[in-house]
């Protein structure tokens, strides 16, 4: 018998190996825990990561669609295929260009967007009419005459296809000049026509430096090198000048007109019809500034008979658009010191 059994107790174990086993047991839980909290994470992360594939995949997909339906939409327009709502092919149509807003370069109303917007109505085979449609208070005396020109142009080349005008809420100075150069001009009775005339603002300051004590130095090499500068003094001979430069160009906008408009006009029982005077509709009928009231959806459908409506008008890129919309845009060009001519 050993000594504990001799002495009637209970053997003791030893404290070192109970520490030791159950280290043993709490180092197995652990290695299990952490093996099993590693495989579900990497099993959450493999399922997130087809989940984002798959998602990156449908919004892929997704993306192509609409490129190819733009891409296709474009093409179609592109290729002279019109439909109307319900998908039938439309083979006569009435072409639409818009002349809206300020008429100057890089603006919606450039001559550049305007002219080839008209171009390709001419080339279109299917196309039965062209209406200018125009809401314009006018601008640049340049753009205008470059447009005007044109149409002359292309009326002269294929003179079985009108073109006609149809003024909206109003088509003044710079956008009636490129109207005289259609076949007819319509509006609507409530309509303001005319304002054949021309303008230029500038500001005075001489007055107002002399009173805050501010002294101008101006360096030129020409005498009337800067006979605009708002901070010199007006000089009679300068000022004559301009006004001589003014009247010009003012004579050649009536001339326009009255290349354009012939014998329609009425000049001889209103004398104010170059004064730079507007007028409604109805006065205009009178006046012989247009031929007559109505709208671009009458004139199709009565004048062409060609109701279907297709737009011609040149539209920004859709990328350029957006961009632009963002603050990305680019200034392309820096206005002149000179202040601006416009048909007023």
């Amino acid at each position: 018998m050993s000594e504990f059994q001799s002495q009637g107790r209970p053997p003791q174990l030893d404290g070192q190996a109970i520490s030791h086993h159950s280290s043993s047991i709490d180092n197995t839980l652990l290695t299990k825990a952490l093996a099993d909290a590693l495989n579900n994470a990497t099993v959450e992360s493999r399922r997130k990561r087809r989940w984002n594939i798959f998602f990156r995949i449908i919004f892929l997909l997704i993306f192509i669609l609409i490129v190819l339906g733009f891409i296709g939409a474009k093409g179609l327009s592109s290729s002279g295929i019109q439909m109307d709502e319900q998908g039938n092919i439309i083979t006569r149509y009435t072409a639409v260009v818009d002349v809206k807003g300020m008429i100057a370069d890089n603006s919606e109303a450039s001559a550049a967007r305007v002219i080839n917007g008209i171009q390709r109505a001419y080339k279109d085979p299917n196309v039965a009419g062209i209406v200018l449609r125009i809401n314009s208070g006018g601008g640049s005396p340049v753009q205008s005459g470059y447009v005007y020109d044109e149409i002359n142009r292309l009326r002269s080349l294929q003179p079985d296809k009108p073109i006609v005008s149809v003024i909206e809420d109003i088509g003044a100075s710079g956008a009636y000049y490129i109207a005289a150069a259609t076949d007819n001009i319509y509006a609507d009775k409530a309509s303001l026509v005319g304002s054949i005339g021309v303008t230029a603002a500038s500001f005075g300051f001489t007055g107002l430096i002399e009173k805050v004590g501010i002294e101008r130095r101006l360096y030129t090499s020409g005498e009337h090198k800067a006979f605009l500068d708002p901070f010199s003094p007006q000089n009679a001979i300068e000022t004559a000048f301009w006004e001589e430069v003014l009247t010009g160009v003012h004579d050649q906008f009536i001339d326009a007109v009255e290349k354009g408009r012939g014998k329609r006009l009425n000049v001889r029982d209103n004398p104010d019809l170059y004064s730079g005077l507007i007028w409604n509709g109805e006065q205009a009928l009178e006046i012989g500034l247009i031929d007559g009231l109505g709208s671009t959806a009458t004139i199709a459908r009565e004048e062409f008979q060609a109701p279907f409506l297709v737009n011609f008008t040149v539209k920004d890129d859709p990328f350029e658009k957006m961009m632009k919309e963002l603050g990305m845009g680019v200034v392309s060009g820096v206005k002149a010191a000179f202040p601006e001519v416009e048909w007023r």
